[in-house]
């Protein structure tokens, strides 16, 4: 008798587990809100912190500003599978820009259950809106995971937003593969929003540039959301080597990293 796998295949659920593929991914939340709070408090009058970009109580962002004039704004977009964490995890992200003269926005936004993936899809825009009354130039919206997926939908051709570039990281590009999931259960992704709510079946809009970035370890589903975008929209895709889920956002804290360069590049 053939023994039954552990598993079905194809098997969404552990297509998109990245923590389960990671060691010691546990750890890594911790070690992020941790270094992020140590970099919000070393910004002190340089950090503007909780200002209400929306009506809703999460439509809060923080903006940290450089040293001089900004020459425009980066904006980050935090993952967690449109239901978890918040802007509080990742502050220490901005170093990497704010060093090359770019203010950095950091928004929460309204999780799920508590919110489907359209109204959140408009509180990022709702949040880029402000970012630019805020601060003048040029705007790359970048994300990672969920937060990919969010910062390429700001730079589709079916939204307005003040966006001059998008840069997402390990994006969440096609939909439709999670609504088998488990997590569907808290996300409700049905097939009219995949259609609607999915950045690679929609262009990516005139006067906007883009540049799809993953982790060269990634799990396989990751990568082929990677490249699904990069071949939709006809824009480059990088893989990232030595770099998982977790890790590849990591070159945003440095001002020198190949994903800082490609981030402002043509600014």
């Amino acid at each position: 008798m053939t023994p039954t796998p552990p598993y079905r295949w194809p098997d969404p659920d552990r297509d998109y587990a990245n923590g389960d593929f990671i060691a010691g991914a546990a750890d890594y939340p911790a070690r992020w809100a941790a270094k992020a709070t140590d970099f919000r408090s070393a910004s002190g009058k340089r950090a503007d912190l909780d200002l209400a970009y929306g009506p809703s109580p999460r439509e809060k962002l923080d903006l940290f500003l450089p040293a001089g004039t900004p020459k425009g704004a980066v904006v980050f977009v935090h993952g967690g599978y449109w239901h978890l964490f918040s802007k509080a995890h990742w502050s220490h992200l901005a170093a990497g820009p704010l060093a090359q003269g770019y203010a950095v926005a950091m928004p929460s936004y309204t999780l799920a259950p508590a919110a489907r993936l359209a109204e959140i899809t408009a509180e990022i825009a709702r949040a880029c809106w402000f970012v630019g009354t805020r601060v003048a130039g040029p705007m790359v919206v970048t994300g990672h995971s969920a937060g990919g997926h969010l910062a390429a939908r700001m730079g589709n051709a079916d939204l307005a937003v003040p966006v001059t570039r998008v840069v997402p990281i390990s994006p969440l590009s096609e939909l439709g593969p999670l609504i088998e999931t488990g997590m569907n259960a808290t996300l409700r992704i049905d097939e009219g929003e995949a259609s609607a709510e999915s950045p690679a079946r929609h262009a990516l809009r005139d006067g906007v540039t883009a540049h799809v970035w993953v982790g060269a370890e990634e799990r396989p589903a990751f990568l082929w959301q990677a490249r699904v975008l990069s071949e939709e929209w006809g824009c480059p895709w990088t893989a990232d080597p030595g770099h998982h889920h977790f890790s590849v956002i990591e070159g945003l804290a440095d001002p020198g990293s190949a994903l800082c360069e490609v981030l402002l590049k043509g600014l």
